[in-house]
């Protein structure tokens, strides 16, 4: 029982009222050592500002060197560059004979011819599917430009993509590949 009494007496002695680290007095000679978090850099700790006790005054606390403003920023210098002694002339090339780019083409069959020099082109797509490799039938209405008005219903013909002509006209009749019986 003299054992209990003598640490039931001991356990308010090792009681004392926690000082807040905010509140603690620091001294000049030996700051404060923290330990290092894992996952954190001494680099982290060197750019937050350091806490001062409250009551103390200070004209402006250090701000955080992370997003510094544009007008203090490190300014490198451009090497200069000599200027050309004589400059030369501009020269055009001529342009070229080819087509500007690669145009898509599509071959089809004409459904419709109704309207003045535009018919209607079906073009059948056939892929696999991505995943599952199934074959996959898809079928695609152009309207296109026939200027002479050459194709009838039924004919296979080959289109070409051109600059929009109308709304939705956006493809040219090339040429017509096979007539219809």
């Amino acid at each position: 029982m003299a054992d209990d009494e003598q640490n039931e007496t001991t356990e308010p002695e090792a009681e004392e009222t926690p000082v807040a680290e905010d509140e603690a007095p620091q001294t000049d000679a030996q700051p404060e050592v923290e330990e290092q978090v894992p996952g954190t850099s001494s680099d982290d700790e060197a750019v937050e500002a350091p806490v001062e006790a409250p009551g103390t005054t200070t004209s402006k606390p250090a701000r955080s060197r992370r997003h510094v403003p544009r007008a203090e920023r490190r300014q490198r210098t451009k090497p200069k560059r000599e200027p050309a002694a004589k400059r030369k002339p501009i020269t055009r090339t001529p342009k070229p004979e080819t087509e500007r780019g690669r145009r898509q083409e599509r071959r089809g069959v004409v459904v419709s011819d109704k309207g003045d020099k535009t018919i209607v082109v079906k073009v059948d797509l056939i892929r696999s599917h991505p995943r599952y490799k199934k074959v996959v039938r898809r079928s695609v209405k152009f309207h296109a430009h026939d200027e002479q008005n050459t194709a009838a219903i039924g004919d296979t013909v080959r289109i070409v993509e051109t600059r929009p002509l109308s709304k939705t006209k956006h493809w040219r009749l090339a040429e017509v590949v096979e007539k219809a019986k």
